[in-house]
């Protein structure tokens, strides 16, 4: 299935509030995790989280730290990596956007008839 980019970025920062607040992470593995879970459904690349990152923090909503990581073999001395934590307002907002995601998808099942996991059906509205 493909989809539209415009969901994609409607729902990118919801999802990686979302990821966050399991654990705190960085660009990589925020992309990892979330191509993880999609199973192909989306592909997000770093240059698509990164944007959605700053603005994150520069809204609040995120913390970012920088954090050495295991050595690399090859490499002299640790890479630093830029993990980002959920705040106390980033918890809220993902509650909010959560609720109206919902509410979102509610009505959309509502307009098509269509209930997730169940084939198209008679609109409910017309």
């Amino acid at each position: 299935m493909t989809s539209e980019k415009e969901l994609m970025a409607a729902s990118t920062s919801l999802l990686v509030l979302a990821t966050l607040n399991a654990e705190p992470s960085y660009g990589y593995e925020i992309v990892k995790r979330l191509a993880q879970n999609a199973k192909d459904l989306f592909q997000w690349q770093e240059g698509t989280i990164y944007p959605v990152l700053h603005r994150l923090e520069h809204d609040g909503l995120v913390r970012a730290q920088w954090q050495d990581a295991e050595v690399t073999r090859g490499l002299k001395g640790p890479r630093r990596r830029k993990y980002y934590y959920i705040t106390a307002k980033g918890r809220r907002a993902l509650a909010d956007k959560t609720a109206q995601w919902n509410l979102f998808h509610s009505l959309v099942e509502k307009m098509t008839g269509v209930r997730h996991g169940q084939p198209a059906g008679k609109p409910a509205l017309r």
